[in-house]
């Protein structure tokens, strides 16, 4: 179970991996962190800004295992084919929910039907 208070402190930070100072995929890693899972590689140069992230998650997202929505599971959120946006899954009493940060709303919890909305694909990796 993860303290959902602590999130309320994120302040959005392309690139930032320092928490509370963080990116959509640094929210991520803390998260994933408090939740006692396995630790992820950090990626510091991967930025949405400059296309590297996308890069990023070419290469790495192969390697991990696709599932069904679940506490800890990264969420990868495309427009088309490219990836735009991720977030991580979080658990709110019994419902899932998506846990995200982003400039212009900072952080933000949701349901996933929500968060699928907005994107025309989503995928859940662990």
């Amino acid at each position: 179970m993860i303290d959902h208070e602590k999130y309320r402190a994120g302040v959005y930070s392309e690139g930032g991996r320092v928490w509370p100072r963080v990116d959509c995929y640094g929210i991520v890693l803390e998260v994933r962190r408090d939740m006692g899972l396995a630790d992820w590689p950090e990626w510091v140069s991967a930025r949405q800004g400059d296309g590297s992230m996308v890069e990023v998650a070419g290469q790495w997202f192969p390697t991990l295992q696709p599932c069904e929505p679940e506490p800890g599971a990264l969420i990868a959120c495309y427009r088309g084919s490219l990836l735009k946006h991720v977030a991580v899954v979080v658990m709110d009493g019994k419902e899932l929910e998506a846990l995200e940060i982003n400039p212009k709303h900072g952080v933000t919890r949701l349901p996933l039907s929500r968060l699928k909305r907005r994107f025309v694909r989503v995928e859940y990796f662990k």
